[in-house]
């Protein structure tokens, strides 16, 4: 029975990546077949088009091995290809509804397998070419963000600060962003908690945001972030979590993205470096290869 029980919790194992680290659920189903179209919209193109690919083959190979079963039911089989091969290049006709007409059934049992394949094809047809305009016409937000939140003094106070930019240098309208603190906590009764608070920015809307947007918490006594250190925050399993929406000025489509900063991403005492400058003909310029660099304080 313990055996059977230790089986039965190894199957219903699941890893979760939550940025970079990866926790391990038991207990709950995945429920494959019940959240299929969920796995449909988020696994890899290659995987997606890969599977795709496989269930055509599958589907064909099975009603060719039906149309083997019949005696004689398509007509004009060429006598140069092995049967089995000539009935599944007809199935692949029929499923895809091309129908060049060398090959036709003549039977009522190959009309019979035909229909049921033809209607087979077309409900096959219908689903894909609903995930291809699904995955395609789901709205993708290209927000850069910066590899490491810096936490410096700025106008006098200690702060936290992280750089985001558009890449695509449209207007997103409506911009907003919310910052996160996941941290463990300890209760009177010894027990651990995951506990989330958010970090209130100084600016946590923007009006037009279309180039780069650094967001700033200042770190007071109001913050979850007093007085805490590195050693602290690591301790704590401590996590950054920054939500950022907005709407696409071009598709009025709403965009959405999401960036986990572990303990090890922070620089503590660091600033981002300045991106912007003057160009050769004396524009404004802002130069994002330095987008991601930091520097210590003083420097």
């Amino acid at each position: 029975m313990a055996k059977k029980l230790r089986t039965r919790q190894r199957v219903q194992s699941h890893l979760v990546s939550i940025g970079q680290r990866e926790i391990e659920t038991r207990g709950l189903g995945t429920g494959f077949w019940t959240d299929l179209y969920h796995r449909s919209m988020t696994v890899h193109w290659p995987v997606f088009f890969g599977s795709a690919a496989l269930i055509f083959i599958v589907l064909n190979a099975v009603f060719a091995c039906v149309y083997w079963l019949g005696d004689k039911p398509i007509a004009n089989v060429s006598p140069d290809l092995p049967l089995p091969f000539s009935l599944f290049y007809f199935s692949i006709e029929t499923l895809a509804t091309v129908g060049y007409g060398d090959m036709h059934p003549q039977t009522n049992y190959g009309h019979l397998v035909a229909t049921v394949e033809i209607f087979t094809g077309m409900s096959f047809l219908a689903v894909m070419t609903g995930l291809i305009f699904a995955r395609f016409s789901r709205p993708r937000a290209r927000f850069v963000f910066a590899r490491h939140p810096v936490v410096t003094t700025y106008q006098g106070e200690r702060t936290l600060m992280i750089r985001v930019a558009n890449a695509r240098h449209n207007t997103i309208s409506q911009a907003t962003a919310r910052l996160w603190l996941f941290r463990l906590e300890n209760t009177k009764e010894r027990e651990q908690f995951r506990r989330y608070y958010e970090l209130k920015l100084e600016r946590r809307e923007h009006p037009m945001f279309s180039l780069s947007w650094t967001l700033l918490h200042v770190i007071d006594k109001a913050s979850a972030f007093h007085d805490m250190t590195p050693e602290d925050f690591a301790e704590a399993e401590g996590a950054l979590i920054l939500n950022l929406d907005g709407v696409d000025d071009n598709s009025a489509q709403p965009l959405y993205a999401r960036r986990i900063y572990s303990r090890q991403d922070i620089r503590w005492q660091h600033r981002y470096r300045d991106i912007t400058g003057l160009s050769e003909r004396g524009r404004l310029l802002l130069d994002y290869t330095k987008f991601h660099d930091v520097v210590p304080d003083g420097t």
